[in-house]
């Protein structure tokens, strides 16, 4: 069986990362995480990653490079994230999330990260440090 694929968005702004905090299923409330969501059938990860920034944020996105390879979830559920930038409209947590907050390098663990998204965070770091 092939793995269910989510995709993530790094959204960077001046050198600040884009975090949304979630609410929903009850046991992901309250956590922060990547935008994105799961890849539809018939769609690419890029497709999916832009219809799902434009549902949850209400902006328009260009994607940049890939983060990493495959990012491992749970079991059955993997994440691929890439870079990204707004190109139309200001992030708004419009579906599935409560607040978004943008964080610079030193901000970065001031929210509480789902367990899965902290290790492309720590690489992340790394490219808003440069």
């Amino acid at each position: 069986m092939t793995d269910v694929i989510v995709v993530g968005a790094a959204i960077i702004e001046d050198g600040r990362l884009l975090a949304a905090q979630r609410i929903e299923p009850p046991e992901l409330a309250g956590w922060w995480e990547f935008p994105g969501g799961k890849v539809e059938p018939g769609e690419t990860d890029e497709d999916a990653l832009i219809r799902e920034c434009r549902e949850e944020l209400g902006v328009e996105i260009e994607l940049g490079k890939r983060v990493g390879g495959e990012w491992p979830m749970r079991p059955g559920l993997v994440m691929r994230v890439w870079t990204a930038r707004v190109v139309e409209g200001e992030p708004q947590p419009l579906e599935d999330h409560s607040a978004v907050r943008w964080l610079g390098p030193d901000e970065l663990y001031d929210v509480g990260w789902l367990p899965a998204d902290l290790p492309v965070v720590a690489e992340l770091r790394e490219l808003l440090e440069t």
